[in-house]
């Protein structure tokens, strides 16, 4: 027979434990991939890591705003982490760097990608012709060889790309868009190439450097023009002694 006291004390216990049923799990937020997915995993490692993080802000929503904007460009983003990581690219912030050589990136999968320039790891390989990449951006690039195909179109004048980023980056020329200033003199790019190719103007860098004089230059471009003024030189040479006549 249960008395007054046992039954009074078995309720409380179902109360206490219904109580504890109907408490929410803390939220466990996991820190972010630090393993290198090769093969078929490595296309994952950007999905998975924001997949995760878009499932931890929905069982958060309730305290998470519905959309997020930049404050300095204006883009808006869906969640607030998708902001924070853009945001990175008007501060400067890079807080992954490469344990080899020290570099700094601001995303950790560009820091993955990188690191296989020190350890050679290619995990992507092309089924046509058998050439290995390190990430799967150039891997697709390179595919797009060998099928032609170009499914990324401009809506304003029809030009087609074998890659999103390719017509993100086209379309600032209708948009008149520069997200790229130099600190120096302000000078705005549409592309971060052009701006790192006018920053030399600045600091004199002359990163390409002629094989044959040692001469050093600026751009590219103008190496290769230097280099026909050897080519030339080599083909009025003297079969008997090799001098040049330079254009004789």
């Amino acid at each position: 027979m249960i008395s007054f006291v046992n039954f009074s004390l078995l309720c409380k216990q179902k109360e206490a434990s219904a109580v504890d049923q109907e408490k929410p799990e803390p939220v466990q937020i996991k820190e972010e991939q630090e393993e290198l997915y090769t093969g078929q995993e490595g296309e994952q490692l950007i999905l998975k890591e924001e997949s995760e993080t878009i499932m931890l802000h929905q069982r958060t929503r309730s305290t998470a705003k519905a959309s997020v904007k930049c404050d300095v460009c204006g883009k808006t983003f869906k969640y607030n982490f998708q902001m924070k990581k853009h945001y990175r690219i008007h501060t400067g912030e890079k807080p992954y760097a490469c344990s080899t050589c020290g570099k700094r990136f601001y995303q950790i999968y560009f820091m993955k990608y990188h690191e296989r320039n020190h350890t050679g790891e290619k995990p992507y390989a092309c089924n046509t012709c058998g050439k290995r990449f390190t990430n799967l951006s150039a891997f697709k690039k390179h595919a797009a060889i060998h099928t032609g195909e170009k499914p990324y179109s401009c809506k304003i004048c029809g030009k087609s790309f074998t890659q999103s980023g390719n017509l993100t980056v086209h379309m600032r020329t209708h948009t008149g868009e520069k997200w790229y200033s130099c600190e120096t003199c302000g000078k705005s790019f549409s592309r971060s190439s052009n701006l790192t190719v006018h920053m030399r103007t600045h600091t004199g860098e002359k990163p390409y450097h002629c094989n044959t004089c040692g001469e050093r230059f600026k751009y590219a471009a103008t190496l290769k023009n230097h280099m026909g003024t050897h080519a030339a030189e080599t083909s009025h040479a003297c079969k008997k002694c090799g001098k040049g006549t330079k254009g004789e």
